[in-house]
């Protein structure tokens, strides 16, 4: 016996029959598909009669599936005779998926393509906004709820996110902020020396660290150690349902996370970036000890006479509020984290980068602001 065969169709009367027998496989359907598709719609009734096939496997139930819709499209009705259970599953299950897919159809033009790409840009930047100042919103809600004492303050966490932001941080932040120091005093007094002022290399030190460098460097350094670890432990949290856990026995996620993690990182912050505003002092004061032959006592002498009050109250009001925004940004982007463990990676990146440009517009709003102090 042949592996795929069909028998002519028989006729009686207005009733046709067509008798399938075989492996109607994958392997074997194209013995017979052109056959089949050759036959013309005729009569009334139609009946396939699947009894002698010994395997059917997805192309063939597909081709059973083709054949009686081309045949009931020509108004015939058709039924299957001889079909087992498994048979008639496989070709129902086949002819409920057997639907026109619709294609995604390409950019007429790159012009349009471009505009495609920016508009979908512009879309998702808005969204992204309101998700973050609604996130913020329901921050500071639970934040004044717990600082008017309507929420419990979690005191155990939050000196442990000091220890992890602050103290742990010291040394990083102390090393690169000594070189820094030493940095700018070299290049400072390489040019002032040009003209015989290589005096005022105390007031580039002083002025530049105290009121720029020194807390914005400690907030880069902080910003790509401490946030990204908010960011990729809040999605860990995420991702093994942790968080889902916490709202089901009532306990608030914004509680339990983002407050510690914002205060301590407002307060560590702000006295990180004073130490690191003190170790650039103290390199800068070594180059020019070293190089500039000027005794520490008179370098601490020049360093008060430059360096004005404005400049210090300037870097320790940022400090807080480079602290809040970096907090933020991390857990915000900790509990955007969906699906697998890649979009950890991703949100962890996209803690970092976004908290560049939120700390740049957060500079420019407090000058303005400090600025219209007379400061």
């Amino acid at each position: 016996m042949a592996q795929l065969g069909f028998s002519a169709p028989e006729t009686e009367g207005n009733a046709r029959q067509i008798a399938l027998h075989g492996r109607l496989t994958i392997a074997h359907v194209q013995h017979i598909a052109a056959d089949l598709a050759a036959l013309s719609p005729a009569g009334q009734h139609l009946t396939i009669d699947l009894g002698a096939l010994t395997r059917i496997d997805t192309a063939g139930a597909l081709l059973v599936h083709r054949l009686m819709q081309r045949w009931q499209a020509a108004g015939i009705d058709v039924t299957l005779a001889g079909e087992s259970a498994d048979a008639l599953r496989l070709i129902t299950e086949v002819g409920r998926l057997d639907a026109p897919m619709t294609l995604r159809q390409r950019p007429r033009s790159y012009v349009v393509a471009r505009l495609e790409r920016i508009g979908k840009a512009t879309i998702s930047a808005v969204a992204d906004a309101g998700s973050f100042l609604a996130f913020v919103g329901q921050t500071m809600i639970v934040l004044v709820n717990t600082l008017i004492g309507r929420r419990k303050f979690r005191f155990n966490a939050f000196i442990h996110q000091c220890e992890q932001i602050g103290v742990n941080a010291l040394g990083i932040v102390g090393l690169l902020l000594f070189l820094v120091g030493i940095v700018v005093a070299q290049q400072g007094a390489v040019q002032l020396r040009q003209f015989g002022a290589e005096i005022f290399t105390v007031n580039l030190i002083g002025r530049a660290t105290t009121r720029e460098l020194g807390i914005l460097l400690t907030a880069i350094m902080v910003a790509g150690r401490s946030a990204s670890a908010f960011a990729a432990q809040i999605g860990s949290m995420k991702l093994h349902q942790e968080v889902d856990a916490m709202e089901t026995i009532g306990m608030s996620p914004a509680e339990a996370l983002v407050i510690p993690r914002v205060l301590a990182m407002a307060l560590m912050l702000t006295l990180i970036g004073f130490f690191g505003t003190f170790m650039a002092l103290l390199g800068g004061g070594l180059f020019v000890w070293v190089s500039l032959d000027m005794p520490p006592i008179t370098y601490v002498q020049r360093l008060q006479e430059v360096i004005p009050m404005s400049d210090f109250v300037i870097g320790t009001v940022k400090a807080p509020a480079f602290g809040i925004v970096i907090a933020t940004m991390g857990c915000y982007q900790g509990f955007q984290v969906h699906g697998n463990a890649e979009a950890v990676g991703t949100r962890t990146t996209r803690a970092v980068v976004e908290i560049d440009f939120c700390r740049h517009r957060s500079r420019c709003v407090f000058r303005r602001l400090l600025l219209g102090a007379g400061l």
